[in-house]
């Protein structure tokens, strides 16, 4: 998979990334599969992952400050 910034090779790989949710709300998913670019860092995620992160944070608890969630496919 090409990287839509740079045009190099993605890499699939897992990382943790953060996502920010509410204006006081961050959730890091840790062990989560991404694409990423080792030229320019940026990360893609494929429509799988995707969707299951929509799960994920669809059901964290918007008043917590930060919330770590390890990613399970």
């Amino acid at each position: 998979m090409r990287c839509r910034v740079c045009g190099g090779l993605h890499e699939s790989l897992t990382t943790n990334l953060p996502f920010k949710i509410a204006d006081n709300t961050i959730v890091i998913l840790k062990a989560l599969p991404v694409y990423q670019c080792p030229q320019c860092g940026d990360t893609e995620l494929d429509q799988a992952t995707m969707e299951r992160v929509d799960q994920l944070l669809n059901a964290v608890n918007r008043s917590a400050e930060l919330e770590v969630i390890q990613y399970a496919a």
